[in-house]
């Protein structure tokens, strides 16, 4: 955590509504990012990701700053994802919002076709997320599109790094069984999360 961000996290927790907002600020987009993976359209997504700022900045003052800023907001924007999830089944959509298309930008120098089917292909992926449930979603979030560590993934869903390595190996599967099923003879290539999560399936 940096000096600056100390700083105002610090002064936040006095009441500085300039200073949470700094916060906001930097942690938007992946705020934003898991409750879009988790929830699956953009205005179910702006929701949540706004109530999530909310109740961070109402517990501000219990923060503890030993902890990381990252991890304890994204753990509250996971968990009331979840919270939304049991509430009502929400279906997974594909990345199809221009608005959001840096959630999963192409890849500048592909050509218009390769660029089509790398979104068509993410698509794909975002909707295999339907067939998890809603804690081995958030696992699966966090560490293929957010790089968390089963430590960091257990610490956000208050689980054991068991649980979470258990959770992540029976999700790994199911996405990979069905993304097989998924693909045509059409679409030779795969893309690289899909190729990660088929890939250490088969070598655990």
């Amino acid at each position: 955590m940096c000096n600056t961000e100390q700083q105002w996290i610090a002064e936040a927790k006095t009441g500085n509504k300039n200073a949470f907002a700094k916060l906001v600020e930097k942690y938007q987009k992946p705020v934003y990012s898991v409750c879009y993976r988790m929830l699956g359209t953009p205005t179910a997504a702006e929701d949540a990701a706004q109530e999530a700022f909310i109740r961070a900045y109402q517990a501000i003052d219990r923060y503890d700053t030993s902890r990381s800023f990252a991890t304890w907001v994204l753990s509250i924007a996971s968990n009331y994802s979840i919270d939304q999830l049991k509430k009502k089944k929400v279906t997974i959509l594909s990345i199809d919002n221009e608005k959001h298309s840096w959630l999963a930008p192409p890849d500048p120098g592909l050509s218009p076709e390769k660029a089509a089917l790398e979104k068509e292909k993410l698509g794909q992926i975002q909707s295999l997320l339907t067939d998890l449930n809603e804690v081995d979603r958030a696992a699966v979030v966090l560490q293929y599109w957010h790089d968390y560590s089963y430590e960091e993934i257990a610490d956000t869903l208050d689980l054991s790094s068991s649980a979470v390595k258990s959770r992540l190996f029976r999700a790994r599967r199911l996405m990979a069984e069905k993304w097989q099923e998924m693909q045509l003879p059409s679409v030779p290539a795969v893309h690289s999360t899909a190729k990660r999560i088929t890939h250490e399936t088969s070598t655990i």
